[in-house]
């Protein structure tokens, strides 16, 4: 009965939710209110400045190794197990990373001198 209870409360409070979004949105915004604040003048520059895709690329590597990292660190535990199941997982894994890796290599995405 509880769980009921449990259920009837979230659901409340998604629908209240989406009535105060809903009554809150504003269709069309001012430019004056999307241009950034500068004491009463108008900006120097522009706020949005544009990033590079090399800081995006070397983020993506960083993460794809943290991953594999991840996957190697429990490997002695998992060979103490003797399957062969999470042996084939863990080279098909570790297959994938290199291939991903010979990729960034081949079209030169971790060339940090361009």
């Amino acid at each position: 009965m509880i769980f009921y209870l449990h259920i009837t409360i979230f659901l409340v409070v998604c629908l209240l939710m989406m009535l105060f979004f809903s009554l809150g949105f504003q269709g069309k915004k001012a430019k004056e209110k999307n241009s950034p604040f500068e004491c009463g003048f108008d900006p120097f520059s522009l706020s949005r400045v544009p990033f590079s895709l090399k800081f995006f690329f070397v983020g993506i590597v960083f993460l794809i190794f943290d991953v594999e990292i991840v996957v190697i660190l429990p490997f002695p535990l998992v060979m103490m197990t003797k399957n062969l199941m999470f042996v084939f997982s863990f080279t098909f894994i570790n297959f994938l990373i290199v291939l991903g890796l010979l990729y960034e290599f081949k079209y030169s995405m971790l060339d940090r001198l361009k």
